[in-house]
C-alpha cells in the first residue's frame, strides 16, 4: 500500500512540474473559454506555484520511500537479534 502512494505521489508530483510549461497549459478548453482563467494560467508566477506544489508531491514520494525502506531495515534487525537471542 506504501509503495502504491509513493508512485502516485511521483506521477501528481511529475504531472504538476511539467504541465505548466506544456502545449496543453496554453490550449486548456477552461482557459480559452473564460479570459480572466486564461489571463492567470499563462502567467508565470501561477506556472512557478503550480510546479513548486509538483516538487513537494514528488519531495513526500521520495520521503515515504526512505521511511518504508528504513522501516524494513529496522524489522530485519530486529528479527535479526530475536534469532540470535533464542540460541
Amino acid at each position: 500500500m506504501r509503495l502504491l502512494l509513493t508512485a502516485f505521489f511521483l506521477e501528481t508530483g511529475a504531472v504538476l512540474v511539467l504541465a505548466p510549461w506544456s502545449q496543453f497549459w496554453d490550449r486548456n478548453y477552461f482557459a480559452q473559454a473564460l479570459p480572466l482563467v486564461h489571463d492567470l494560467m499563462i502567467n508565470n508566477f501561477v506556472r512557478g506555484a503550480v510546479s513548486g506544489i509538483g516538487i513537494v508531491n514528488m519531495l513526500a514520494a521520495v520521503a515515504e520511500m526512505h521511511s518504508f525502506f528504513a522501516e524494513r531495515r529496522v524489522h530485519h534487525v530486529l528479527t535479526l537479534n530475536n534469532r540470535a537471542a533464542e540460541e
